[in-house]
């Protein structure tokens, strides 16, 4: 395991450092993962003794799973519940299933979790942002899957986040969507910044949505 409760100093740009990094964790379920990442972040003193049941609470309440390119869950609690600012990073050793965002019933097969951990609600947009970016980008996710050790892992999860940042002028490498459709981009990013503020509810992508 790699841990790390300090928030990087070393790219003013990011606003949150990793925290916590796994590579391959072996769990049973969702609450499983959840559990173990608590676990971990109690360990580090990134977060306060409430932490657990208010991080198993939302995700009860508000599931987290999205169906990106490569399933995804991104589990938070309150900020109340954050000591340090942070970025846990976990790639899953077999498929999870996470309640899907914005769905009462549907599930997805989560490989990877991300967990913001936040102590300023309004750094939340621009942390779901930059994390979508990423996430979106099967390729760069389908190699974080493919390493085995957590100090490779967080190496190669700090490059991608990088590249990941929009371009303040709204230009460079980071700022594109690889899938050539920004609106479908901002759709994706809205849903899952309201997964932090308000009941995670995913904007609606089915055929005909918003026509």
């Amino acid at each position: 395991m790699s841990t790390d409760p300090r928030p990087s100093a070393d790219d003013p740009r990011a606003p949150l450092g990793l925290t916590v990094v796994l590579a391959h964790l072996d769990v049973s379920d969702a609450e499983d993962v959840l559990r173990s990442l608590a676990g971990r972040l109690l360990d580090a003193g990134a977060v306060t003794v409430d932490f657990p049941e208010a991080l198993q609470a939302r995700e009860r309440t508000y599931p987290t799973g999205l169906p990106t390119p490569i399933p995804t869950a991104i589990p938070h609690a309150d900020p109340q519940h954050v000591v340090v600012p942070g970025l846990v990073l976990a790639t899953l050793a077999r498929p999870v299933p996470f309640g899907e965002m914005g769905a009462k019933e549907g599930t997805v097969d989560a490989r990877l979790v991300v967990m913001p951990l936040l102590t300023d609600a309004r750094e939340h947009l621009a942390a779901l942002q930059r994390l979508m970016g990423l996430l979106r980008n099967e390729a760069a996710v389908a190699e974080l899957l493919e390493v085995e050790q957590d100090d490779e892992l967080r190496e190669r999860a700090a490059v991608l986040l990088a590249e990941a940042l929009p371009d303040p002028a709204g230009g460079g490498a980071g700022g594109g969507d690889p899938t050539g459709s920004d609106s479908g981009r901002e759709d994706t990013d809205r849903g899952a910044a309201d997964c932090g503020t308000t009941d995670c509810q995913e904007p609606d992508s089915s055929p005909g949505a918003g026509a």
